[in-house]
């Protein structure tokens, strides 16, 4: 699944991959690839094998891009998490799915109590937490802006081959919930969207691609964040939706897809200042989950002129 991902990433490793609102950070292909190889990497020091599974408990953040990427990497398996969730909600997921790593703030550690008392490990990516791993494990000295392909492949050296059905992914997300997602299915997925000729997305490397919606979502996680991988775009992560800060954001980095709700473009298109924003880099709205009126389109088409908008149902 990686290697599909970054097949192409040698023809721009240093055209920049995460865009992250919350700590303005930017990270290339390059580092993207090297920190996620390095997780993978050194998972298995951790005690964390093949088909092992490790819980997302994460918002949107880059530590999610290189963690599910590295986890996939090293032949375990990912599940995701919503971190609002109540202690007996994420209880029930650990036990269903059996993970044995659980990677989360540190802020929601005190929801995991019974997760401690079983002994599960328990890793934040912010404030370290006594008892409990840091994330720096898996990425310390890694990810440099000197990152290359060549860092990465000596990382990937001694991860074992990936078979097709391997099971990557357990999403408890609505319709998804209680699916097995392979490399295969996941991989075929993608390319039904970005491959091709005539692909359904057409996503470019010249892409900046917003990615608002939680990536614990099927939709977010695949039609988002990989289809963008596999494309080349830059891929805009915000921790969460508040509306002004959406257009600063689109503005500042000339974003060029937007991947919505009706309800964040309900909140755009009454938002009083909207029009202080420059939006005319939005080539393309992609809005999922429910459908949008038309009265509710019109009025997002007036406030994004340029764009071509599509619903994903």
């Amino acid at each position: 699944l990686t290697d599909y991902f970054f097949e192409n990433a040698h023809l721009y490793p240093d055209k920049p991959c995460i865009i992250e609102h919350s700590t303005g950070k930017e990270y290339t292909y390059a580092e993207v690839r090297a920190i996620s190889a390095a997780v993978a990497a050194r998972l298995p020091g951790l005690g964390i094998g093949r088909g092992d599974v490790v819980m997302l408990l994460l918002p949107n953040c880059a530590e999610f891009v290189f963690l599910f990427l590295g986890v996939a990497m090293a032949g375990s398996v990912v599940t995701t998490a919503n971190p609002l969730y109540k202690p007996a909600e994420i209880h029930r997921q650990v036990q269903s799915c059996q993970a044995k790593l659980i990677v989360t703030q540190a802020v929601y550690v005190e929801k995991l109590a019974e997760e401690c008392e079983r002994h599960i490990r328990i890793m934040t990516i912010d404030e370290e937490k006594e008892g409990h791993d840091h994330v720096s494990a898996l990425f310390e000295g890694v990810g440099s802006p000197n990152s290359s392909v060549g860092e990465a492949k000596e990382e990937e050296s001694g991860i074992q081959p990936i078979k097709p059905d391997d099971v990557v992914a357990l999403p408890y997300s609505s319709g998804t919930t209680g699916l097995m997602l392979t490399h295969c299915s996941l991989l075929t997925s993608v390319a039904q969207q970005v491959d091709g000729e005539n692909p359904n997305l057409h996503f470019s490397p010249e892409d900046v691609v917003l990615c608002v919606l939680p990536l614990l979502h099927i939709f977010s996680l695949n039609s988002v964040l990989l289809c963008s991988l596999r494309a080349g775009s830059a891929v805009a992560i915000m921790q969460r939706f508040e509306v002004v800060a959406l257009l600063e954001f689109v503005q500042r980095h000339r974003i060029s897809v937007l991947a919505v709700v009706p309800p964040i473009v309900l909140a755009i298109t009454k938002c009083p200042t909207k029009h202080l924003y420059d939006l005319s880099s939005v080539r393309k709205v992609l809005s999922g989950a429910a459908p949008m009126g038309k009265e509710l389109e019109d009025a997002l088409r007036e406030c994004l002129p340029n764009a071509v908008i599509g619903q994903v149902i």
